[in-house]
């Protein structure tokens, strides 16, 4: 769909759930095309910015061993 800016300004709620819907919107200024309006980009990776810094598991497989009887008591206290 193809709107000038006028419209573009007026309606712009409408057209954003446009755009939600899957419909690209061109922005026209004198019936010629200058943007676009499409959906944003989702970001990738986890929330808020958890293991930005450092990773969930420590570097290397050790973390991929078995518990300790320590980890174990406290895992098996906190799933009952």
């Amino acid at each position: 769909m193809q709107v000038n800016v006028h419209e573009a300004k007026s309606q712009l709620s409408r057209l954003l759930e446009m755009v939600e819907n899957g419909e690209t919107v061109i922005i026209a200024r004198q019936g010629r095309p200058v943007a676009e309006l499409i959906p944003a980009r989702r970001k990738k990776g986890l929330p808020l910015g958890i293991a930005k810094d450092a990773p969930l598991a420590p570097p290397g497989d050790d973390w991929w061993g078995p518990l300790t009887d320590e980890e174990l008591e406290c895992w098996h206290e906190s799933n009952h």
